[in-house]
């Protein structure tokens, strides 16, 4: 079982000051349009050889269009051993801003 985050639970922990690691697995073309201020862009298809770019005891939250894709990151992960959060609906149901 994924944990998950919704977009709103996500906005509020931001707006509260909360030091968040978020990862944005979507492709290029998708991040220009915009990413959650903060966030780290690794694509997909890159995750496994940049698994030295994350740590074990840290909680990772991704990102993707609408939550199918870093769902999938999230299973590989967790199988890894790592601690992952899934953002539920991805960057269609954020509503705050982006850079």
């Amino acid at each position: 079982m994924i944990p998950e985050i919704t977009t709103e639970e996500l906005e509020q922990k931001l707006k509260a000051g909360e030091k968040l690691e978020l990862i944005d697995v979507r492709e290029d073309d998708e991040v220009a349009g915009g990413m959650i201020p903060g966030a780290k862009h690794i694509r997909m298809g890159t995750i496994p050889e940049n698994l030295d770019q994350f740590e074990k005891e840290k909680e990772y939250i991704f990102i993707c269009r609408s939550g199918g894709r870093s769902a999938n990151v999230c299973h590989y992960l967790q199988d890894q051993g790592y601690k992952v959060v899934n953002m539920k609906g991805g960057m269609l149901d954020w509503s705050a801003e982006t850079e």
